[in-house]
């Protein structure tokens, strides 16, 4: 496919922007200009201090019809920012908006030089690649993909539970798929919340009734996204539902069967209470868990493990007849158009600090544990007991166990600071014990949080800056005997202490979740180097992904607080709702396609596509690629042995002239 105009037909505008100082003032940005008039096919070359602004996109528009263009390039900054306003301001003017090229000499050029002469020559070489490129841009059109308007939220947590409402409150369709057997996520095991010291459970509750009240919304608990299929507004998914053992149609909660099993007392670590309870084989996860249905562990049940069983919650449940030891596991299959992916975080594993006696020392506890031993509905009735029975009367914290650290995070987990206050708060007004913070940075950034802290330090809490060194129970005097001992820096006093507490908390940070890899190639999304999911752009696509139709919520994305992870659901709800209600996604055109009369059906580019938009045609033998799921990431193209697979907007004759205009020497 080659361009109907000839070089004499060629008429170039070309634009270079000062961008203020950020490329003015590297780059001389009128001796670019100067050089670039004289090129074949050039008929304007300007410079502007802003081409972005409407002053700059007028120009190009008045000079289109001024002077009969038919070739747009401009020279700014980054085409992820600019090139789609820059593609409007062609088409405004006329033209198709692929007749246009953009140069980006701001990241490429200005922010990585300081010689300003050289800046400068490699600005032309790249304005000059570009103008050389865009004589061979032929006309392309974008498609049109309709929108399926159901959605799939992945993730039950709060940022997943308000996503879900959202949409379904705008009377959309929702499926909430979690895997735990109740919604909730890490909220439901918090006793209140910072900086209001709200109950938790107030706040949360009435949302999880909410989704299991909507109509719209349809809920997959113990359940786990198995394989996505298909492409934004058509995305095919696969659930795996995994077996209760309990119809939850019939299961009204009234926890007979949990009474009547044959185990009299819990026997295995309540994964709710993290541990410091036991539940039976047979238990609903928590009080206000939902769905209010029961659940069978099948690596504990005596019958589903031997089928040597009394079967006394069977007989318990006779009038009901919800226990079925016959259920299986059963794959679903959905069709949806968006895909918000909520799956939350895990709590770092002190264990791997082992100089802070987590394991070692039981009155050692991480901060989720110490959570549930404040809470009236956790193992303790909200009494703070040491494991050895006492009631502590000295408790230190300790900050950035995970986070800030080299040797296992580098980065802040936002919430830790605000936490530990807290539950310092909580400790002083359960116990009345003495409570010391040790820190090595307060971060209270949040609305209220610097009044919270201010609130700590007036109770009385003892804050002490620097590191911890290590947890021991060695006693140096009377006064440490029976005590854990804290040895760690004062960088404000310059000195080092030992200080003997009854309990220490250790504040762990988040990390992703152990599955995230998986989960970012199931959905077809990007990881950070620490293991977050990408969102597209920092600070204009905070919510979307690379791939089109999946968005990211919460503390999948990023360390972040409630009300930061409410906020995230809330935008990511609305994204998939605006393509929704517009019914359809515009596609670029800049997919690869084949060449059919030149393939040879050789299957190499089948398992290389990372989109799966390759397909073998059962009665040519050919290879076809379908447009909407092809990303124009040019694998295929790259990889193919008879070059029969091509790219548009990234054809030979355009990739070849602007190698020619990078290498031909000014």
């Amino acid at each position: 496919m080659k361009t109907n105009l000839t070089n004499g037909d060629i008429r170039i505008g070309f634009y270079i922007c000062h961008c203020g100082h950020n490329i003015g003032g590297v780059v001389d940005c009128t001796a670019v200009a100067h050089e670039i008039t004289g090129l074949p096919g050039v008929v304007v070359s300007r410079d502007y201090k802003y081409m972005c602004s409407d002053p700059g996109q007028e120009l190009i528009r008045n000079d289109i019809r001024e002077h009969a263009l038919n070739r747009i390039v401009v020279a700014s900054c980054s085409p992820l920012l600019h090139e789609h306003t820059f593609r409007n301001a062609v088409e405004a003017g006329g033209l198709n908006r692929y007749f246009f090229q953009m140069v980006n000499i701001r990241e490429h050029d200005s922010w990585v030089h300081t010689d300003h002469a050289k800046a400068t020559t490699k600005a032309v070489a790249l304005a000059r690649a570009a103008v050389l490129r865009v004589r061979f841009h032929r006309a392309l059109e974008t498609t049109r993909v309709a929108i399926h308007p159901d959605v799939l939220v992945v993730g039950g947590g709060i940022s997943g539970i308000h996503a879900a409402l959202t949409l379904a409150n705008a009377g959309k369709k929702v499926y909430l798929v979690e895997r735990d057997p109740s919604i909730g996520g890490h909220m439901a095991k918090f006793d209140k919340t910072f900086p209001t010291l709200d109950c938790a459970a107030c706040i949360l509750t009435p949302k999880m009734s909410a989704v299991r009240a909507n109509k719209n919304i349809k809920l997959w608990t113990y359940s786990e996204v198995a394989k996505v299929d298909g492409y934004v507004g058509n995305y095919t998914v696969t659930v795996r539902r995994k077996p209760r053992y309990v119809n939850e149609e019939l299961c009204i909660g009234c926890q007979e069967c949990i009474e009547a099993c044959v185990f009299k007392e819990g026997k295995y670590p309540d994964e709710f209470n993290v541990g410091l309870s036991k539940r039976k084989p047979i238990y609903i996860p928590f009080p206000q868990a939902v769905p209010q249905v029961v659940v069978i562990d099948p690596e504990r049940c005596l019958q589903l493990k031997s089928g040597r069983c009394k079967k006394t919650c069977v007989e318990a449940c006779a009038d009901r007849q919800a226990i079925d030891f016959t259920q299986k596991e059963e794959m679903a299959e959905i069709k949806v158009g968006n895909i918000i992916v909520a799956t939350g975080f895990k709590l770092f594993d002190a264990k791997r600090i082992p100089q802070y006696g987590y394991g070692l020392y039981p009155n050692v506890v991480t901060s989720i544990e110490l959570e549930r031993l404040v809470t009236s509905s956790g193992p303790t009735g909200g009494e703070i007991i040491m494991r050895d029975g006492r009631t502590p009367q000295s408790v230190a914290f300790v900050l950035c166990v995970g986070s800030r650290d080299f040797r296992t995070n580098r980065w802040c987990s936002r919430t830790c600071c605000m936490h530990s206050m807290k539950l310092a708060q909580l400790v002083r007004e359960h116990t009345g014990a003495d409570v010391t913070v040790f820190y090595l940075d307060i971060r209270a950034p949040g609305k209220g949080c610097e009044e919270f802290y201010d609130k700590s330090l007036k109770d009385g809490i003892q804050f002490v800056r620097g590191r911890v060194a290590e947890v021991t129970d060695w006693a140096l005097t009377p006064e440490e005997e029976g005590k854990l001992v804290i040895r760690a820096e004062d960088t404000l006093a310059g000195v080092v202490r030992r200080i003997p507490v009854d309990m220490i908390v250790l504040a762990v940070g988040m990390e992703p979740q152990a599955d995230s890899q998986a989960v970012r190639r199931l959905f077809n999304m990007s990881c950070g180097s620490e293991g977050w999911f990408l969102e597209k752009h920092p600070k204009l696509a905070p919510v979307s992904t690379f791939t089109d139709g999946v968005f990211i919520a919460g503390c999948c994305q990023g360390p972040k607080d409630i009300p930061d992870s409410i906020a995230q659901a809330g935008a990511a709800a609305a994204e998939a709702m605006a393509l929704i209600d517009r019914g359809y996604i515009e596609q670029e055109p800049n997919t690869a396609y084949v060449v059919e009369e030149d393939c040879s059906g050789c299957k190499s580019c089948l398992p290389l596509c990372p989109y799966t938009a390759i397909t073998l045609d059962g009665t040519t033998q050919k290879a076809t690629i379908n447009a909407a799921l092809c990303k124009g990431c040019g694998t295929c193209v790259a990889a193919c042995p008879s070059g029969s697979i091509r790219q548009h907007l990234f054809e030979d004759d355009e990739i070849f002239s602007e190698i020619e205009g990078v290498l031909t020497h000014a």
